[in-house]
């Protein structure tokens, strides 16, 4: 049964999250949103009670 020799198995694993850990990271860290979010104001807007017709 070759899935009980870790020895090739083990090695694609290994070499296969290198060149991932190594490829992928750099570009998502490249990535640039084209629509940063504009900081918004900082003060509470001033809200009205609601006035109830019938209270």
């Amino acid at each position: 049964m070759p899935q009980l020799n870790p020895a090739p198995w083990f090695a694609i694993l290994v070499f296969s999250w290198l060149i991932f850990l190594t490829v992928v990271p750099p570009k998502v860290m490249a990535h640039a949103f084209p629509n940063d979010p504009s900081p918004q104001s900082t003060e509470k807007p001033k809200t009205e009670p609601w006035n109830w017709p019938w209270h």
